[in-house]
């Protein structure tokens, strides 16, 4: 197999798009703007799906499902919401095409005008919380703890498969509280649950976080965040979850009685992460020759590869080898035998060494004579033979686990490598300029001077760390007063 990936220190941008397409994750679709998922990259989203979505319904929140389309009269209740996401929200205007008088194909028609313009979801605070002033009446019905599993548009210009497209997929949740403090609670209890997710399943180190508050999220008082540190040294924000404090229960009057007979507004939140996840994964981990994945998240864990120059071995090896695939299959694990009799070894081997499945086993007919495989590692190409008189399952277990580790620690080592502190402004430039990664600088908290820097550098700050210690200095900008550093980078 071809394998055809420019090298990620020749251009990284180029690296990434080609091994999206030949990895069979995604392509471009006749949409503009939009991608279509292909079937390995969906099983990749499906498996990062089920295990957030376990993790959601053992904190307590369940599923339900709200409209693709939102009223425009609901997005303007609330002011700071509509002013962030106007720019990018598709409007439906009417209802209907008919055929052209001229036969020249099918037009709008004019008379099937809307009577009120609809929006096409960018996110669902507005018709959720209509929603919830039907379901909230008391404090008995508190808290409300909701997930929801959609697609989301949002009309960019620039797009890259995963990282930015017209169209994705997420999931967004939408919680309400009796109180601040458990709104606040639930804020950062999902900031978590994303970060967990992230080093446990994705293998990808994250900072936790705030962002200040030119970067949160339009209509929330404070945005939680989990940040990734991608092999360019570029920063990615892999997961939001935001507090919204009263501000979506008073724009829809959303209201409970509580305890003592009062009648107050609740408390919210909104938290969410979409395919741009599948970015990071690529991102983090892979290599020049494709992709890298980490075992939980592989959608074949295990391929098994069969070498013969006849139909005699060809059926005795595959004998052995549907025998090691239940094996293997009875143990948990996803196992693929490729017997395919169109393609070499040697292409199954680029293949599936692009699609970054964790483990290969090779069986041929010495191997066969010995009762051994030769057993390879996508991480970090490492073979070695295994005697089938000992324990594969277990073996293979054991791999797994240290596949896990091994590319978390890597990525974990890049990101401390690229974590360095700047004093002063040209440090700060030369530091991005020259290496990039996650700076750490002061900043006097003013709009102005984050605006400044961002734009004559393109570095935003990322987030302001929760577990940052006080530091007494001064602003790389201003010079200004500055109680603890920020992480600063240039950004996806």
């Amino acid at each position: 197999m071809s394998k055809g990936i420019t090298k990620r220190s020749e251009d990284y941008s180029a690296w990434y798009n080609e091994l999206v397409k030949k990895a069979d994750l995604a392509e471009s679709s006749a949409v503009r703007g939009c991608m279509v998922i292909k079937p390995y990259g969906f099983s990749i989203w499906e498996k990062m799906q089920a295990s957030l979505d376990k993790m959601f319904k053992d904190t307590g929140h369940t599923n339900a499902y709200f409209p693709l389309f939102i009223p425009k009269s609901y997005l303007s209740r609330e002011a700071d919401h509509v002013k962030g996401f106007a720019k990018e929200c598709a409007v439906v205007t009417h209802y209907r095409l008919k055929n052209a008088e001229d036969g020249s194909g099918v037009i709008v028609d004019p008379d099937a005008k809307l009577e009120e313009e609809l929006i096409v979801r960018p996110t669902s605070e507005t018709v959720i919380w209509s929603t919830y002033k039907n379901w909230i009446q008391s404090y008995r019905d508190l808290p409300l703890l909701v997930n929801q599993w959609a697609n989301v548009v949002r009309w960019e210009m620039r797009t890259r498969l995963f990282l930015r497209t017209a169209e994705f997929l997420w999931q967004e949740g939408h919680t309400a509280h009796a109180t601040k403090e458990e709104a606040i609670e639930e804020t950062v209890k999902m900031m978590n649950v994303y970060a967990t997710f992230a080093e446990e399943f994705m293998a990808m180190p994250v900072l936790r976080g705030v962002k200040t508050e030119s970067e949160r999220f339009a209509g929330a008082l404070d945005t939680y965040c989990i940040e990734a540190l991608m092999q360019d040294g570029k920063a990615l924000q892999a997961g939001t979850s935001h507090f919204l404090g009263q501000n979506f229960a008073k724009a829809f009057d959303v209201k409970f009685a509580t305890k003592d007979g009062g009648l107050e507004h609740v408390w919210g939140t909104s938290w969410g992460v979409s395919t741009r996840l599948m970015g990071a994964l690529i991102m983090a981990h892979s290599d020049d020759d494709g992709l890298v994945l980490p075992p939980k998240l592989a959608p074949i864990q295990v391929v098994i590869v069969p070498i013969y120059r006849s139909e005699e071995q060809a059926a005795a090896i595959s004998e052995k080898a549907n025998e090691l695939k239940k094996q293997l299959q009875d143990a948990g694990f996803s196992v693929k035998y490729d017997d395919r009799d169109t393609h070499k070894p040697g292409f199954k081997f680029a293949e599936y060494e692009q699609k970054g499945v964790p483990v290969r086993i090779a069986i041929g007919p010495k191997d066969l004579e010995k009762n051994t495989i030769e057993v390879a590692r996508r991480d970090t190409k490492e073979k070695s033979f295994f005697s089938l008189e000992n324990d594969l399952v277990a073996h293979v277990k054991g791999l797994m686990e240290d596949i896990q580790q091994n590319i978390y620690k890597k990525a974990f080592d890049f990101r401390e490598e690229n974590t360095r502190k700047a004093d002063t402004y040209d440090e700060f430039k030369a530091l991005l300029d020259e290496k990039g990664g996650f700076i750490l600088a002061h900043w006097d908290g003013s709009a102005e001077t984050e605006e400044k820097i961002k734009e004559e550098t393109k570095a935003t700050i990322r987030c302001i760390p929760l577990e940052a210690p006080e530091e007494e200095g001064a602003c790389i900008y201003s010079g200004k007063p500055s109680g603890r550093r920020v992480v600063f980078a240039r950004a996806y």
